[in-house]
């Protein structure tokens, strides 16, 4: 699921020699507006720092004539957040509620339509800025798993078998044989949720992109019985949650990945730091496609409840499938991380809960299942992937890790 992207952060470069308040006191504050960074030492006359610069409040945002006029830039090196590099998943959270009140029944991974005793189940998405990943390394005929992956791994959710997807191609000027290699593997994907491509629309729009450059989005359409869909409305607290492994980043999270890469020096044909290869290949990986295996899982039974780790991460995602009361306890050390997160987050000094709040951290999808089929998911062989039990439903809402 896409994370809608706003930006509530200002930045600039502020010769601390202009600002109002002295040096040695640790927090200056601009206007009654903003609040500013703490400083990490006293400076002198000369000498400048970088600030980040964060609105209380939106009621007032105009900085006017209270800003230094004198600019200077010196790298300040602090954690990177999600926020920081333009996505805001509270204003996204927010805007789903608004959209609620005038579109009441919204807010599931997937969108619910009753035709006879069965549910239409559908679901859109796009890429987000891993697009701009492929534009630099050329790798370009995995993209389009990754479009099926972040639709069909929604509507699996609901216990929903994909029957068709559609895309949507947009570019300046049309190049036939990068296209080609695009939809390539928009087709791979749909043969991975064994659903067909029913079809799409190809859209030149001169001067609207970048030479080279092009968009994606797409949407799956699957079907449930209306006795089998899964709605997490049995899910009790003692129930116990399994991780099904993610190949990597997936599709999530990539505007701060971009931070992290300018921060870190590296190129991305570069090896990745603990990996056997470049830090491209790695965050290039496509998205897993967890149909068929899900499916085969919903089959045997004790499946209560389903939910397709995307923006928001662990903390976000897993409650949206909880009846009000619950919330779920995270075994931390109970799967391994892939590498590349162990580089994201050292690369951008990311702090633990901001790791868990944007990226699947080597989970891309959580079933929460009763007992019984726990045991059996994790006895099962599910081929190459494995299945791990990452925790269990607790009363109290929201997401704990120990």
């Amino acid at each position: 699921m896409a994370t809608m992207r706003f930006s509530t952060n200002l930045e600039f470069n502020g010769c601390l020699a202009n600002l109002n308040s002295p040096y040695s006191q640790p927090k200056s504050s601009l206007t009654n507006s903003f609040l500013c960074v703490q400083a990490p030492k006293c400076l002198s006359g000369n000498e400048s720092i970088q600030f980040s610069v964060k609105p209380r409040g939106f009621g007032r945002m105009g900085v006017g004539s209270s800003l230094p006029k004198r600019i200077s830039r010196v790298e300040a090196k602090e954690g990177l957040t999600y926020k920081d590099a333009g996505v805001d998943i509270d204003a996204g959270t927010e805007l789903v509620r608004r959209i609620a009140k005038m579109a009441p029944g919204i807010g599931g991974f997937g969108g619910l339509f009753p035709l006879g005793d069965s549910y239409l189940v559908a679901g859109t998405d796009g890429v987000g800025t891993k697009l701009k990943l492929a534009f630099e390394t050329g790798i370009h005929d995995t993209i389009g798993i990754d479009l099926v992956a972040m639709s069909v791994n929604d509507i699996i959710t609901s216990g929903a078998k994909p029957l068709f997807f559609l895309d949507y191609f947009a570019t300046s000027r049309l190049d036939v044989d990068l296209a080609e290699k695009v939809i390539k593997g928009i087709v791979t994907g749909c043969q991975q949720s064994d659903c067909v491509l029913l079809g799409g629309e190809t859209a030149e729009m001169p001067d609207f992109y970048a030479n080279g450059e092009y968009d994606l989005s797409g949407f799956a359409v699957g079907v449930v019985k209306k006795d089998s869909v899964i709605d997490g409305k049995n899910i009790v607290a003692g129930d116990l949650l399994i991780g099904l492994p993610s190949s990597g980043v997936h599709s999530n999270g990539f505007s701060l990945v971009r931070r992290v890469i300018e921060r870190s020096g590296l190129s991305l044909k570069n090896k990745l730091p603990g990996g056997d290869v470049t830090l491209g290949e790695a965050l290039m990986a496509p998205t897993v496609i967890y149909v068929k295996q899900v499916l085969d899982i919903i089959s045997k039974g004790g499946v209560k409840g389903i939910a397709h780790i995307t923006g928001g991460g662990f903390t976000d995602n897993i409650p949206r499938v909880f009846p009000n009361g619950l919330g779920a306890v995270i075994y931390k050390n109970s799967w391994e991380i892939p590498t590349v997160f162990n580089w994201i987050q050292e690369a951008g000094k990311i702090e633990d809960e901001e790791m868990r709040r944007t990226f699947n951290m080597g989970i891309g999808m959580v079933l929460v299942v009763n007992q019984e089929a726990s045991q059996r998911i994790l006895n099962d062989n599910h081929g190459s992937q494995s299945a791990y039990l990452i925790g269990e439903v607790a009363e109290g809402e929201g997401v704990r890790f120990l």
